[in-house]
């Protein structure tokens, strides 16, 4: 346990999302210049419309962060953090997605175990903050903590390592509750695309009611995907490479089949993938909404990773800004509310329906690796 300590703590985060990219010369720098004031009336409006559609958070790093910290108080504030729950107030966060993914390079039995504590720490937090936290495992329990006056906490994405090629450890993880899974880092995901156990691996996860992560996979991952999920692919981590070429931003013949799919693409706010601005955020939101929908676009802070973020966007607390910029730009508040807070819900509900049909048609799959990939 002590080696697998020192790898959670030394490693850096699983599929490359956050480490440095180099980017070509002639990459997107439009909005470079100092961000211009906000109109206190259209902040306002942005806190008032928030107020009513929060936020829906699809990434925190929290689960790495903490594991640094030898003491902390989410409730009292924590700045040695991105994220604690008077910034998440600020900033009308509803409900937060608890990153579960490993080290590269974890697997095996080291890599279910790594997850299962990230699991039990995510569950001794929110314990530890009753008056701010909520876990919760579906859309209705999201609602019902926004209700209560808590933030809701949902366990996911986890990395595919964390099923040590085992469907019953998948069954287990949602069990615990487990809502995204990211199709990357295995032989049945890789750069060749789903094997014949990956595709069984995404039937069982609809079955289950957990969503596919699909940022980060290999383009032949990603239309495999596509083919075989009867539920909504969500793209966690993902904004537009047309805008900005990094590996794991999409091009835009895919955005486009996402939204005939009617799945979610969460444009992170992360100055290496959306770039150095509020400004350049708002493009790559505006560039998902033209070619994907207004229903398939929605909000991944990645808060607590390590990654640098826009000016104006530097913790939890600065939904309002991003907002505000969106309100200007003439965006209805009914798009915004969608962006916000509705399209995760949908997607989840979705899910949730999938799993409920698939349950009445089939069993618990029992296939191996061993008898599929061999």
């Amino acid at each position: 346990m002590a080696d697998l300590q020192d790898d959670l703590h030394s490693t850096a985060e699983v599929g490359g999302l956050d480490r440095p990219v180099a980017l070509p010369a002639t990459a997107p720098q439009r909005h470079a210049e100092e961000e211009p004031a906000v109109s206190p009336d259209v902040l306002e409006r942005a806190h008032t419309l928030l107020a009513e559609h929060p936020v829906a958070d699809g990434y925190t790093g929290l689960p790495w962060a903490l594991r640094h910290l030898p003491w902390y108080d989410l409730e009292l504030g924590e700045s040695a953090l991105d994220t604690d729950v008077p910034r998440l107030r600020a900033g009308h966060v509803g409900a937060l997605f608890w990153s579960l993914h490993l080290p590269e390079g974890l697997a095996g039995d080291r890599a279910v175990g790594a997850t299962l504590d990230q699991i039990d720490l995510v569950k001794t937090v929110v314990r530890a903050h009753p008056e701010g936290l909520r876990l919760a495992y579906s859309a209705g329990q999201i609602t019902d903590a926004r209700y209560c006056g808590r933030i809701a906490v949902l366990l996911g994405p986890a990395g595919a390592p964390a099923l040590g090629d085992s469907l019953g450890i998948l069954r287990a993880l949602r069990g615990l509750g487990l809502r995204f899974l990211t199709l990357t880092g295995t032989s049945w995901a890789s750069g060749t695309g789903l094997t014949r156990f990956g595709e069984e691996v995404v039937r069982e996860m609809n079955r289950l009611g957990v969503l596919p992560d699909l940022s980060g996979a290999s383009d032949a991952t990603v239309r495999r995907a596509f083919a075989v999920s009867k539920a909504p692919v969500v793209f966690v981590r993902s904004a537009a490479r047309s805008l900005r070429p990094h590996p794991a931003n999409l091009p835009d013949d895919v955005l486009t089949e996402l939204g005939a799919a009617h799945g979610l693409c969460l444009v992170p706010l992360t100055a290496e993938q959306t770039g150095p601005s509020v400004a350049d955020v708002a493009d790559h939101l505006d560039h998902v909404r033209a070619l994907a929908g207004p229903e398939c676009v929605g909000l991944s802070g990645t808060y607590d990773t390590g990654a640098a973020h826009p000016r104006g966007l530097a913790d939890t607390s600065c939904y309002p800004r991003l907002v505000a910029e969106l309100l200007d730009r003439g965006w209805p508040e009914s798009d915004i509310a969608l962006l916000t807070w509705g399209n995760v819900q949908r997607v989840l509900r979705n899910a949730d329906f999938t799993a409920r049909a698939a349950q009445s048609r089939r069993e618990p799959s029992a296939a191996k690796i061993s008898e599929l990939d061999s």
